[in-house]
C-alpha cells in the first residue's frame, strides 16, 4: 500500500490561480510558463469502471476460408479513431471516439464518449480462420457513415455503420444516453460480398503478409494494402458500397521480370532468401486525388508509392539518418515501426522507428514534393530512446508520444516535442503502478475487511480481473459474469470464506491461529487477482486526438488516460534527471527560491524513501484517528533516527544546508498546495446551456475526473507527510542549517508546521472521500464514490458553469475542447469544491440529499479536530444523520450547537433565506423553524418542544414567532399526552387567533380520545367562553351519536355548578337526537336527555327552575341561512318569540319521549315513526301496539282523551275472539307490556280471556262519573256485532241503564232490550236493584223513579211493529210488566 502512495499521482488546474487564492498575496503565475510545465509530464488515470465487463456482441464472420498451415503468430495491437469534430463544444461526436484491440481472429470494437453513455457499444467479431495483420485496422468517417476497413491474412472486410449525426436530428442532445453506432452492426450481412471479400493467393506463394493499412478514397472505394512475401505490396479494392462491381487486385512492385517469377516461385526452388523490398510497415496519406503508400522495407530504405501510376515516386535510406550506421547497410534489432501525421502548417510529416540493441531511434522526415511531380525528404529531428521494447508510438504536428515494456514487464510511456526539444529530453509520464504485491495488515485489523478494501478500491483492480480470479479461485466450478460490485464483492467473501472452512479439519482454533489462516487465504486469492491484473495491463497501443489532444493508453483489459501532472507533483514524483534546473520550478518567479525549493524537494524525496511501511501505516491510523499530526511525524522521525543504518539523515543534513531560505521556500510549496479559494460557485447564467449541459457526463469522464481527484490527494498526503517530518527534522537540528537565525525556527515552528498539518488533514481527507464507496442511489448510472456522485449530480454543473463563465469573449459555438487544459480545470475545480477549508459546502449538501449518511458521518469526523471552516454546518449536517439513523438526542445536540453559526456561514444563511413568510423573522428563528421541520418530518415530538423552548428564548420580542412556536409546543404536548402542558402553553400563547385555534384543538382531540376529565376540569381562565363557544358549534356542527360534545358541555356546566346551563344543553342535545337519530339507540338517548335535564332543574329554586327553549336546534339541518328548501330566497327573518320552558313542560317531553322509546323497544320499525310523532299521535301508535300502559301515561300527562285507548283495546279484543291461533300467540306478546292485576295462568286461560280481563280493570280503575269508557267500549263491541260480555253488560246497567237500553235499540237489540226493562222494572220494584245501582226500591215511603220512557216506547213499538216471532213473544210479558196495577206507578210517560 504504500509503494503504491509513494508513486501515486495528482494534478494543478492549468488556471489555478485564476480560481483560488492562498491566504497570502502572491504574484500570478506566467501563463508560459505554466503551459510549459503541463508539457513537461503527465500522469496516468486508469479507466476502473464499476461494472465488470462491456457487454460484448459477438458476430461471427466465416467466409469458407481455411487455416494456414504453419501460420504466423501476429502479435495483439490496437488503436484507436476520433472524430473529426470531437474537439467542438456543439457537436454530437464532441469528446467520442472509437477504440479496437486485436488478437488473432478477433476484433474488439467499443464506442466511447466522455460526453455521455453509449449503448450497444461493444462488439467482439470473429473472422473464422484469418489472422489480423499488424495495422489491419482503420475506421474512417464520411458526412453519412462510419467505415471500419479489416485487413487478415486471407480476407478483407469493410464495415459500413451511420454516422451520429445521422442518427440524431438534433446536435443538442441531452439524454444521459445515447445509441452507438454499433447499434445495428447485427443486422449487416458480413459474409455478402460488398462488406467481405478473400484475398487471391497466387500458385505456390507460400509466406504470409507482415505488414497492412487500409483506407478509403473519395470516390468510397476501399483499399487495402498488404505486404507480399515477394516484395511487393498487394493493393486490394472494393467498390463503393452504394456500387455493383468486383473486387480489384493490384500488385506495387519495382522488380525485373526475373525478379518477380522469382518472388513468386516456390520456396524449395528459390531457398529461404528474404528480399530486400519486402515491406516490414505500411503507411498512406492520400493527397489530392492520388493515394501514397509509405513503406519501410527490409533494406531499411523508405518507398513512396503512387497508387494511381502504380510507380515508386521516391526511395529514402534511413541508415542515412543513424549516425552509427552512416554508410553502412543494415542497423541491428527487429521492430521498425512508420507513423504519418499531416496538419495545415507542417504539411506530411512521417516518423520512422529502427531498433537496435542498446537504444532505438524516431527519425521525422517531412515530405516535400518539387517540381515535375518529383518528391524528396527533409530531415525534421533525431530522437534517441532507451532499449526497452516499443509497444506503440503515435507522431501529432508536434510530438512523438511512445509505450514500451521493460525487461520487468513494466510500461514505460514518454513523450517529446521533436521540432523544438533541442535537448532530446524525453517527457515523463507517470504511470499506474500495479497493486502491491503483499497487503500490509495492522494488528489492530481484521484480514478479511483489509483485503476486501485493497482489492475493491477504486485505484487498484479491474472488476474483470477480480471476476477471472474468483473463476479460478473455484476452480471453474462456477460463472461470476454480470455481476454488481457489490453482489461481486460478496461472491468473493462467500468463495474464500468456504474455501477457508472446507480446509478446517480441527473444530477449535485460538484467535492468532484463526487470523493466520485468513491472511493465508486471501493473500492466496489476492495473488490470483494479481496475475490478472498484470496480464490485463499490457499495454497494446496508443491513440492521441489530433483534435482535443487527449492520449490514450490502449491495455489488453481497459482503456487509461493521460492527464497533465502540476507543479507540485511534478517536482514530487520526477526523478533528478528530470528535476534538472531551477527552470522547472514555475511555481515561483524568483530564482533564489526556485533553487531552494529544489533542493527542499530532493530532501523530501529522502524522507519518503527512509519512511518504513510499518512507520507509514502509523501515520496513516494517526491521521484517521484523529490524533495530532504533529505528534505522528514526531513518532516517525524518531523511528527513523533511531534505525538510520544507511546516514540518511546526514545526507538530508547536508541538502538542507544549501537551503539558503527554507522558510520562503516551504510558503511556496503549502501556497501551491492551498487550494482554499474566496469563491468557486459562479454565479452568471451559462452560456449555450444546452451545449454544455451533457458535457464530460459520461461515466467515463466522472471516472477520470474522480481517479485524478484521488491521485491527487495521495500524492499531496505524502507530500505534506515528508514536509512536516523535514519540518520536525529542521526544528531538531535548529541553527546548524537555518542560516538566518532563531526568527525563522520561530516562524516555522508557529506558522509553516500548523499549516503543514492542516494541509496534510486535508488532503488526507480528500484521499479516504475520494477511495469511499457510495451507497446505491437511484440513478442511471451509480458511481463507484461519494466523489463520483457529487461531480455527476452537483459539481459538474457547477465546474462547467466557472469554466464557460470565465471566456465569456469567446464563441462557444466554435470553442474546442482541448483535452489537457479542461481537464486540468475540471479536476482542480472539483477539488477546490471538496476542499473542507472553502467556503462552499455542496459537497456535504449532495451526501445528505443522496443519503450517504454513512459517510457524510465520517466526513464530519474526520475534519471535525481541525477544520473551522463551516463548523455550524457541519454540525447541522451530523444532527440530519443522526435524525435518519434514529438517534435524537445526539441530533439535537448537534442542532443545538450549530444554532450559534447560522448568520455566519454561508449554507446556513441559504438555509435560512428560502422562505418568503419567514424573511421578517430573524436568521436564528428561521434555523430553528427548519430544525423543527425536520424534527418533525421523522416524528419526534419530544425534541420538539425542547427546541421550540429554545427559540422561545430567541424570539424576543417577536410576538408572531413567539406564538408560532407556542403553537407548535402545544400541538406536540397534545401528541404526546401531555394534556396539562398542552393547556399550559395554550393559555401562554400571546396570539389570540392562535390560543383560539389551539383552544379548538384541545377540545376536539381530548374529546375523541374520550379524556373528557381532563377537559372539564381545566380553568380556562379568561377562556370560559370560547371553551362553551368552541364545544356548542362542534355539538351542532358534527355527527351526534359519532362525538358525545353535548354530554362533554353538560359535564362541564356541572363541573362549574351551572345548572341552568347544563339542562338547556341537554335538552337541546335531547330534541336533536328526535328530530336526526330515529333510531331506538338515539330514542334512548333522547330519553336520558330529557331525564337529565329535569334532574338539572330539580337542582335549582323552583323560581329559578326553567330555560329557554333553544331556537337554533329547531332549525333544519344543513339549511342555507339565505335560501328556501326549494331554492327561493328566503324572506327576511322574523323575531322569534322566546318560549320558557318549566319544569312541567319537560316532564311532558320526557313522558312523551319515554313512550316513543317503549314503542321502538316493542316495535323497532316504529322507530323512525315514533321520533317526530306528537303526543296525540302517539297515543295512537302505542295502542296499536298494544302499549295501552304507556298511552293512558301519556294521555294522563297531556290531559288527552282516554276513549282510543279504550276504542283500540275493545278492537284488539274483537280480533282475538274471532282470530285464529296466530293471532292469540301475537296477543301475549302485548298483553305482557301491560300490567294486569291479577294473572291467571292456566289451561283455561287464553289470550282473549286476558284481553277481557284487561279491559276489565281499564274500566275499572279508570271509571269515569258518565260511564263514558263503557259507552265507548260497549259501542265499539256492538259496532263489529260481538255480543257483550255479561261483565261489561252488568258494570254498564249498575251505571247508566237507560243509555244501555238506548244504545240496544240503536243496534236493533230488542230481545236484549226488552230483557233489560223487564230487569230494570223488577228493581225499581225491589228485585235486584242494587244490580242498576238503585239504592232504594219503589215504595211509599222511597223517593221518586224515573223510567226512560221514551226508549221504552220506541221498544214497544218495534216490538209491536217486529214480525219475528221471538220478538213478538216478548211484547206482551213486557207490556204486562209495565201495566200492572199493584205496582202503583206513576204515569209511565213521566221521563226518567
Amino acid at each position: 500500500m504504500v509503494a503504491v502512495e509513494k508513486r501515486a499521482c495528482s494534478f494543478k488546474c492549468l488556471n489555478h490561480l485564476n480560481a483560488a487564492t492562498s491566504r497570502q498575496s502572491v504574484p500570478q503565475l506566467n501563463a508560459a510558463k505554466m503551459a510549459a510545465l503541463l508539457e513537461r509530464s503527465f500522469i496516468e488515470i486508469c479507466g476502473f469502471e464499476r461494472e465488470a465487463l462491456h457487454r460484448f456482441r459477438e458476430i461471427t464472420v466465416n467466409l469458407g476460408v481455411s487455416a494456414l498451415p504453419g501460420g504466423i503468430k501476429y502479435p495483439d495491437c490496437a488503436g484507436g479513431f476520433h472524430y473529426e469534430e470531437n474537439g467542438k463544444l456543439l457537436s454530437i461526436t464532441s469528446n467520442r471516439f472509437i477504440h479496437w484491440s486485436a488478437s488473432g481472429d478477433t476484433v474488439q470494437l467499443v464506442e466511447q464518449s466522455l460526453d455521455t453513455n453509449l449503448l450497444n457499444s461493444a462488439v467482439r467479431l470473429k473472422l473464422v480462420h484469418c489472422s489480423v495483420l499488424p495495422g489491419g485496422v482503420t475506421i474512417q468517417e464520411t458526412l453519412n457513415n462510419v467505415f471500419i476497413l479489416i485487413v487478415t491474412n486471407q480476407s478483407v472486410h469493410r464495415l459500413v455503420l451511420p454516422h451520429p449525426s445521422r442518427m440524431y436530428r438534433s446536435e443538442l442532445v441531452t439524454e444521459l444516453q445515447m445509441q452507438s453506432v454499433f447499434t445495428d452492426v447485427g443486422k449487416l450481412s458480413l459474409q455478402d460480398p460488398a462488406h467481405s471479400a478473400v484475398i487471391p493467393t497466387p500458385a505456390g506463394q507460400t509466406g504470409a503478409p507482415c505488414a497492412s493499412t487500409a483506407w478509403l478514397n473519395r470516390q468510397g472505394e476501399a483499399h487495402y494494402a498488404l505486404t507480399s512475401p515477394a516484395g511487393g505490396i498487394l493493393v486490394v479494392t472494393l467498390p463503393p458500397c452504394d456500387t455493383q462491381g468486383d473486387m480489384t487486385v493490384v500488385e506495387l512492385k519495382r522488380s525485373t521480370v526475373m525478379q518477380r517469377l522469382a518472388g513468386w516461385m516456390p520456396t524449395a526452388i528459390r531457398g529461404e532468401q528474404v528480399p530486400g523490398e519486402l515491406a516490414l510497415c505500411l503507411a498512406v496519406r492520400e493527397l489530392e486525388d492520388d493515394s501514397f503508400l509509405f513503406a519501410l522495407c527490409q533494406d531499411h530504405k523508405l518507398r513512396m508509392w503512387s497508387l494511381k501510376e502504380q510507380s515508386c515516386l521516391m526511395e529514402t535510406d534511413m541508415l542515412e539518418y543513424i549516425p552509427a550506421c552512416k554508410g553502412g547497410r543494415r542497423a541491428a534489432g527487429p521492430g521498425p515501426r512508420l507513423r504519418t501525421s499531416f496538419s495545415s502548417t507542417t504539411g506530411l510529416c512521417l516518423a520512422v522507428y529502427l531498433a537496435a540493441p542498446q537504444s532505438g531511434q524516431f527519425t521525422v522526415l517531412q515530405l516535400v514534393a518539387t517540381d515535375n511531380n518529383r518528391y524528396s525528404m527533409d530531415h525534421v529531428s533525431s530522437l534517441f530512446s532507451t532499449q526497452e521494447t516499443l509497444v506503440d508510438f503515435a507522431l501529432t504536428s508536434t510530438d512523438i508520444w511512445g509505450v514500451w515494456v521493460d525487461e520487468s514487464n513494466n510500461t514505460i510511456v514518454k513523450y517529446i516535442d521533436y521540432e523544438h526539444n533541442t535537448a532530446g529530453q524525453w517527457n515523463k509520464v507517470f504511470v499506474q503502478p500495479p497493486p502491491e504485491e503483499e497487503v500490509q495488515i495492522g494488528a489492530d485489523q481484521d484480514p478479511r475487511e483489509t483485503y476486501l478494501d485493497v482489492l475493491f478500491s477504486p485505484l487498484r483492480f479491474t472488476a474483470s480481473a477480480i471476476t477471472k480470479a474468483l473463476q479460478i479461485y473455484r476452480r471453474g466450478s462456477e460463472r461470476s459474469v454480470d455481476l454488481s460490485w457489490e453482489a461481486l464483492k460478496r461472491e468473493v467473501t462467500l468463495a474464500v470464506e468456504n474455501e477457508l472452512q472446507s480446509s478446517v479439519t480441527e473444530f477449535e482454533f485460538c484467535q492468532e491461529e484463526y487470523r493466520q489462516l485468513q491472511v493465508e487465504f486471501w493473500s492466496k486469492f489476492y495473488a490470483c487477482c494479481l496475475q490478472y491484473q498484470e496480464a490485463l495491463a499490457l499495454p497494446l497501443g496508443l491513440t492521441v486526438s489530433p483534435h482535443t489532444s487527449m492520449v490514450c493508453l490502449l491495455k489488453k483489459g481497459f482503456v487509461s488516460y493521460l492527464l497533465p501532472c502540476f507543479a507540485v507533483d511534478h517536482l514530487y514524483l520526477s526523478c533528478d534527471e528530470y528535476v534538472f534546473s531551477e527552470e522547472e520550478t514555475a511555481i515561483t518567479d524568483d530564482p533564489e527560491v526556485g533553487r531552494d525549493v529544489l533542493q527542499l524537494v530532493q530532501c523530501l524525496r529522502l524522507v519518503s524513501d527512509s519512511v518504513s511501511g510499518d512507520m507509514a501505516y502509523e501515520m496513516e491510523k494517526a491521521l484517521d484517528q484523529l490524533q495530532s499530526p504533529e505528534r505522528a511525524a514526531e513518532l516517525v522521525l524518531e523511528n527513523m533516527l533511531a534505525n538510520d543504518s544507511d546516514n540518511v539523515i546526514e545526507d538530508i543534513q547536508d541538502k538542507l544546508q544549501d537551503v539558503r531560505n527554507p522558510v520562503a521556500a516551504m510558503m511556496v510549496l503549502l501556497r501551491e498546495m492551498d487550494l482554499e479559494a474566496v469563491n468557486v460557485c459562479p454565479g452568471q447564467s451559462l452560456p449555450v446551456r444546452l451545449g454544455l449541459s451533457q458535457l464530460y457526463s459520461g461515466s467515463v469522464a466522472v471516472m477520470v475526473a474522480c481517479q485524478a481527484v484521488c491521485q491527487m490527494a495521495m500524492t499531496r498526503a505524502l507530500f505534506c507527510r515528508d514536509l512536516l517530518i523535514l519540518q520536525k527534522l529542521y526544528l531538531r537540528l535548529g541553527d546548524n542549517v537555518f542560516l538566518r537565525g532563531g526568527s525563522q525556527l520561530l516562524q516555522l515552528q508557529q506558522d509553516l508546521i500548523p499549516r503543514s498539518s492542516h494541509l496534510l488533514s486535508s488532503y488526507h481527507l480528500l484521499k479516504h472521500t475520494s477511495q469511499s464507496l457510495a451507497s446505491s442511489v437511484p440513478l442511471d448510472i451509480i458511481p463507484q464514490t461519494v466523489v463520483g456522485l457529487f461531480y455527476q449530480t452537483v459539481a459538474r454543473k457547477t465546474i462547467i458553469s466557472q469554466i464557460y463563465g470565465q471566456q465569456q469573449s469567446a464563441a462557444p459555438t466554435t470553442a474546442l475542447l482541448h483535452w489537457p487544459h479542461m481537464v486540468s480545470n475540471v479536476v482542480h475545480l472539483l477539488a477546490q469544491l471538496l476542499w473542507p477549508s472553502n467556503p462552499s459546502f455542496l459537497f456535504p449538501e449532495c451526501l445528505m440529499a443522496n443519503c450517504q449518511y454513512t459517510q457524510l458521518q465520517e466526513y464530519v469526523r474526520l475534519i471535525g479536530p481541525w477544520c473551522q471552516t463551516n463548523v455550524g454546518s457541519c454540525r447541522f449536517m451530523l444532527g440530519q444523520c443522526y435524525l435518519a439513523n434514529g438517534e435524537g438526542q445526539k441530533a439535537l445536540a448537534c442542532f443545538q450547537e450549530a444554532a450559534s453559526e447560522v448568520e455566519k456561514e454561508e449554507f446556513l444563511v441559504r438555509l435560512t433565506g428560502t422562505d418568503e413568510e419567514e424573511a421578517a423573522t430573524s436568521p436564528r428563528l428561521q434555523y430553528y423553524n427548519k430544525v423543527l421541520r425536520l424534527l418533525e418530518d421523522v416524528g419526534l415530538p419530544e425534541l420538539v418542544i425542547h427546541m421550540a423552548t429554545l427559540a422561545i428564548t430567541e424570539a424576543g420580542t417577536d410576538v408572531r414567532s413567539e406564538a408560532a412556536l407556542r403553537t407548535r409546543i402545544f400541538k406536540h404536548h397534545l401528541d404526546l399526552s401531555h394534556n396539562s402542558q398542552a393547556y399550559e402553553a395554550l393559555t401562554q400563547n400571546p396570539d389570540s387567533s392562535r390560543r383560539l385555534d389551539c383552544l379548538r384543538q384541545l377540545v376536539v382531540v381530548l374529546c375523541e380520545r374520550s379524556q373528557l376529565q381532563d377537559l372539564v376540569q381545566f380553568s380556562y381562565v379568561g377562556l370560559h367562553d370560547e371553551v362553551v363557544s368552541i364545544i356548542e358549534s362542534r355539538a351542532r356542527a358534527v355527527d351526534l351519536l359519532a362525538h358525545n360534545y353535548y354530554e362533554l358541555l353538560y359535564a362541564f356546566h356541572i363541573h362549574r355548578h351551572n345548572y341552568r346551563k347544563a339542562g338547556t344543553v341537554m335538552f337541546e342535545y335531547g330534541m336533536r337526537l328526535g328530530r336526526e337519530v330515529r333510531t331506538q339507540r338515539g330514542l334512548q338517548k333522547q330519553v336520558n336527555c330529557y331525564l337529565a335535564a329535569l334532574n338539572c332543574l330539580r337542582l335549582i329554586r323552583p323560581k329559578y327552575a326553567w330555560i329557554v327553549q333553544p331556537s337554533g336546534a329547531c332549525e333544519r339541518p344543513g339549511a342555507s341561512p339565505k335560501r328556501t328548501y326549494d331554492g327561493e330566497f328566503a324572506a327576511e327573518p322574523v323575531k322569534r318569540q322566546v318560549d320558557i320552558l318549566e319544569l312541567k313542560d319537560l316532564e311532558k317531553e320526557y313522558n312523551l319521549a319515554r313512550s316513543r322509546l317503549t314503542l321502538a323497544k316493542h316495535h323497532p320499525t316504529s322507530a323512525g315513526i315514533a321520533g317526530s310523532a306528537s303526543a296525540v299521535e302517539m297515543v295512537a301508535l302505542l295502542v296499536q301496539a298494544g302499549l295501552f300502559d304507556s298511552a293512558l301515561s301519556l294521555c294522563q300527562t297531556f290531559k288527552l282523551s282516554l276513549t282510543p285507548i279504550f276504542e283500540g283495546l275493545a278492537f284488539k279484543c274483537i280480533k282475538l275472539q274471532y282470530g285464529g291461533e296466530d293471532s292469540q300467540n301475537e296477543a301475549w306478546g302485548w298483553l305482557a307490556a301491560n300490567q294486569l292485576s291479577t294473572i291467571i295462568n292456566t289451561k283455561e286461560s287464553s289470550a282473549t280471556d286476558e284481553a277481557w280481563r284487561l279491559l276489565a280493570s281499564y274500566l275499572e280503575r279508570h271509571a269515569s262519573p258518565s260511564a263514558q269508557h263503557h259507552r265507548d267500549v260497549i259501542n265499539k263491541l256492538l259496532v263489529h256485532g260481538l255480543p257483550l260480555p255479561d261483565w261489561l253488560i252488568n258494570a254498564y246497567k249498575g251505571v247508566d241503564a237507560a243509555s244501555l237500553l238506548r244504545m240496544y235499540l240503536r243496534y236493533d237489540l230488542l230481545a236484549e232490550a226488552a230483557e233489560l226493562v223487564l230487569e230494570y222494572v223488577d228493581a225499581l220494584l225491589g228485585k235486584g236493584h242494587q244490580y242498576f245501582g238503585i239504592e232504594m226500591p219503589l215504595s211509599a215511603t222511597a223517593p221518586l223513579v224515573w223510567l226512560p220512557y221514551t226508549a221504552i216506547d220506541q221498544l214497544l213499538q218495534a216490538l209491536g211493529e217486529s214480525q219475528i216471532n221471538a220478538s213478538v213473544s216478548l211484547f206482551s210479558p213486557l207490556l204486562f210488566a209495565l201495566y200492572r196495577p199493584q205496582h202503583g206507578l206513576r204515569d209511565l210517560r213521566q221521563p226518567v
